[in-house]
């Protein structure tokens, strides 16, 4: 089977490079064909590298885009151009700072090989970063939770069939959230442990703005379901204040007014024109191997 592992970055040279030794290390007893796509997210450093320890890797090529897109758009952009220029059978889309761990490949792999045309997500199990970043980590996924139903526990770390990317690519949403389309658009997810590694160089480029952003580009997948579940909440607050009504107690309808502008402007990048037209914003490719 073909596997190709799809990694966006944008000025990380170093944590790449041992991202690539690393992965080419834990293929090495793989009976499987594994190539590696880089989006370079037109990274102001360069990325490119002396990669000499690559020998079980099937091939290497560093996608370099004109326009800095972001982190989603870049993924987004990786599996348009492996769906139409490669062979292969599965995708996997990982982090390229070493949080998404090289060694839990295998796991996928292994799963892969019984899955048919099901994909498989890592669900995370415990994380490395700070209490602060944990708690509001447990706050996005109840915020998510609450205003969407949906209970999802994953990120971009995942190994998606050739069925699930035609989905993708066929799904506005892809180019605006990664994990909210996916689970938007499949049902029937294999899920496996996983556990968020630290970053290889670096303090983590995750902020709480950055999380809270991430949060409501998820939850503007759904937006449909927010919106009826808003207007349910404000007209059972509003029942259950109206007796003691003040600005402090209405401070939530506030709250949940700003959130519900927010969906619906992060809604707007979801363009399915532009996701199509993704692969002109490539400037060159750099086959390493």
């Amino acid at each position: 089977m073909k596997y190709f592992i799809l990694v966006p970055v944008y000025n990380d040279r170093e944590s790449l490079k041992l991202l690539i030794e690393n992965i080419n290390l834990e293929i090495k007893d793989l009976d499987s064909e594994i190539s590696l796509v880089v989006i370079n997210d037109a990274s102001s450093q360069q990325i490119i590298d002396d990669y000499s320890n690559i020998e079980n890797i099937h091939s290497i090529e560093i996608i370099n885009m004109k326009e800095n897109r972001g982190h989603a758009r870049c993924i987004a952009s990786g599996l348009k151009y492996i769906y139409e220029k490669k062979e292969f059978d599965y995708v996997i889309p990982m982090d390229g700072d070493g949080e998404d761990r090289p060694e839990e490949i295998k796991n996928f792999i292994e799963l892969s090989k019984e899955a048919g045309d099901k994909s498989i997500i890592g669900e995370r199990v415990k994380r490395s970063e700070s209490m602060f970043f944990k708690l509001c980590y447990q706050f996005h996924k109840f915020l998510t939770l609450a205003f969407t139903g949906q209970s999802i526990k994953f990120g971009n770390f995942t190994c998606l069939s050739k069925v699930t990317v035609k989905k993708m690519l066929d799904e506005k949403s892809t180019w605006n959230s990664f994990s909210g389309s996916l689970k938007k658009i499949e049902k029937d997810l294999i899920s496996t442990p996983s556990i968020r590694g630290k970053r290889y160089f670096g303090p983590s480029q995750m902020s709480f703005f950055k999380l809270l952003k991430h949060s409501l580009s998820i939850i503007s997948v759904f937006r449909k379901t927010v919106l009826i579940r808003s207007a349910l909440f404000i007209v059972f607050y509003i029942l259950l204040i109206k007796s003691n009504a003040s600005i402090v107690t209405s401070l939530p309808l506030v709250l949940l007014l700003i959130m519900i502008y927010s969906i619906s402007s992060l809604a707007l990048r979801e363009n399915i024109e532009e996701f199509n037209n993704s692969l002109t914003n490539i400037h060159d490719i750099d086959k390493i191997k």
